[in-house]
């Protein structure tokens, strides 16, 4: 693998994958993200905003709705899609962000994550109201269901399945599998190939069990994990809380002016700091890839909008929460342009790793650990996602074996480049984001119509109550 990346093999790689990404990645995509957020924001009258107090109460609440149609819970399907969001893009994504575009990359994921929970409210609302059961009794839903359902246009909905099975294997598989090789390699000194080959066993035990054995495993580790993470994170911002407020001021400033070169870190623009804010904050946040209204469509609900509600509170705790402990522990710990003994610009899980070093010794450990959990429940989430792609596309006979090979591909995942992992993840979601988005604007009056029955249920309960 190492041979075959390496010469020009490896560069004429990463330049075609810099062009495809560049062509994706470009103000029409990134202006529809934004815009259709914006849209959704307006004609929710924020809902975000206005009813996020009652969808944590949801979250954290007893389950009064887990005798309706559905697989699994509330908590287990809003665990699942956060054991899908959050994940090596919390701690490398927010890291390779902000080295190539600057601090001010997390204004943008900010940006992105808030008028995303517009979008992924929309998503969920639409995936439950028009899912369907296979002929094992599963749920399905997702954009692939509600396009074809909704709009009949079908060519679309087999668009999103098909980048959708990809994207599973590029950001839900090999980037999982490769931070996670990186950070125990660095850590532990753990060949690549072995770090590889136990995730992949590990992976393959859980998902054979279906959404079910997921959605149980996902709401045991994600909030651990989540709370241990952010644990560190506060130890390091307590000892250091003299520099937030600065780190603070520097993130909204570079936002839009782009940031000047620090130690070995070159500099960033402001079309930099927008780019890489927002491709990361769809990837933290999964606002408008539509993939989280798959776990959102296996909920037990009563309606589409009390699920929906669930769902969108994942962007905020994916972004604006974890995303933000982990650029604030960056910030502070000065460790943006860092390089190694050979000269290499830190990135990724490493340069958290380092910043986590700065304060405590055992620093990286928190960042291990948190990174092994993470990329686990990461893996089984995408599984979940790429396994409802591939059944919309083949038929229920195809989840088996998607399974194995899903498992399999974690192992070169673990071995290849960094680099070329993330290109890939990059270039899969945005793919897959833009029949997602299509979807989503054509089908608005729906949500609109669905949401103020929604509301006025609500009402009724508030008053009976």
């Amino acid at each position: 693998m190492e041979i075959f990346m390496s010469g020009f093999s490896r560069d004429s790689i990463l330049h075609f994958l810099d062009t495809i990404y560049g062509l994706i990645w470009s103000p029409p995509l990134l202006i529809l993200i934004i815009g259709i957020g914006i849209y959704l924001t307006i004609a929710l009258r924020g809902i975000q905003f206005r009813y996020l107090g009652y969808a944590l109460k949801l979250v954290i609440g007893k389950d009064q709705h887990s005798g309706e149609k559905g697989d699994i819970t509330h908590f287990q399907s809003l665990m699942t899609a956060l054991a899908a969001t959050i994940g090596i893009g919390n701690i490398a994504g927010v890291s390779t962000a902000i080295v190539i575009g600057g601090m001010g990359a997390l204004f943008w994921m900010w940006v992105t994550a808030l008028i995303g929970m517009a979008t992924r409210y929309a998503e969920a609302v639409l995936a439950v109201k028009y899912r369907t059961t296979d002929r094992r009794g599963e749920m399905c839903g997702g954009p692939m269901y509600f396009i074809e359902y909704g709009l009949g246009w079908r060519w679309l909905s087999i668009a999103f399945a098909v980048f959708g099975a990809i994207a599973a294997f590029g950001g839900g598989n090999m980037l999982q599998a490769n931070s996670v090789a990186d950070v125990m390699g660095t850590t532990f000194g753990i060949n690549p190939l072995w770090t590889g080959v136990v995730v992949a066993a590990l992976t393959g035990m859980t998902i054979i069990g279906g959404i079910k054995s997921i959605g149980r495993v996902a709401s045991f580790l994600v909030p651990m994990m989540a709370l241990f993470y952010i644990g560190g994170a506060c130890i390091i911002l307590v000892t250091l809380y003299e520099r937030i407020p600065e780190v603070v001021m520097t993130i909204f400033t570079t936002a839009f002016t782009g940031q000047a070169a620090v130690g070995g870190f070159a500099g960033s623009t402001i079309i930099l700091a927008v780019q890489m804010g927002i491709s990361r904050g769809l990837m933290t946040s999964e606002s408008g890839l539509g993939t989280a209204s798959i776990a959102a469509a296996a909920a037990q609900t009563d309606i589409p909008g009390r699920q929906a509600l669930v769902s969108m509170t994942g962007c905020f705790l994916a972004t604006i929460v974890m995303c933000s402990f982990t650029g604030l522990v960056l910030g502070v710990t000065g460790v943006l342009g860092t390089t190694t003994t050979d000269g290499r610009l830190l990135t990724g899980a490493s340069l958290t790793l380092a910043a986590f070093q700065t304060v405590f010794p055992w620093g990286g450990y928190v960042v291990t650990f948190g990174l092994l959990l993470f990329a686990f429940t990461t893996l089984i989430g995408w599984a979940y996602y790429g396994e409802k792609c591939c059944e919309y596309l083949f038929g229920e006979r195809s989840v088996p074996w998607y399974r194995g090979i899903f498992t399999l591909i974690i192992i070169p995942g673990a071995i290849l480049e960094l680099e070329v992992v993330w290109k890939i993840s990059d270039i899969t979601n945005g793919l897959m984001a833009i029949p997602n988005l299509i979807g989503l604007f054509a089908l608005s009056n729906v949500v609109i119509e669905e949401t103020r029955s929604f509301l006025k249920l609500l009402a009724f309960e508030r008053n009976k109550g």
